[in-house]
């Protein structure tokens, strides 16, 4: 999981944000988006190939951990390797929005 922080919601226009909200499906494809479907530690991360999300869609991650989108838009991983109990969590800086 790419996991945005809270600060990274807060970016997020309070128009879009409600709206996100207000609508089950969008806000299921945004954190569909931040879901990929295998255990992957930073060590792992397949540089520059395009990584498939829960969503369907998918962005690549560079040598620095920043993640490109298909719009081009950035976020950059901030945490890494952080263990659950299901899975491990990549920290974000900004929400990901599929295109």
């Amino acid at each position: 999981v790419f996991a945005p922080t809270d600060e990274a919601f807060a970016k997020i226009p309070k128009a879009t944000l409600d709206g996100l909200l207000a609508d089950k499906a969008a806000l299921t494809k945004v954190l569909t988006y931040h879901v990929v479907g295998a255990r992957v530690l930073k060590a792992e991360v397949p540089v520059g190939a395009a990584i498939a999300t829960a969503q369907g869609q998918t962005f690549v991650v560079d040598a620095s951990l920043k993640i490109t989108d298909q719009k081009q838009r950035a976020t950059s991983i901030v945490a890494t390797d952080v263990f659950t109990s299901n899975g491990v969590i990549h920290v974000v800086d900004r929400v990901l929005l599929p295109a």
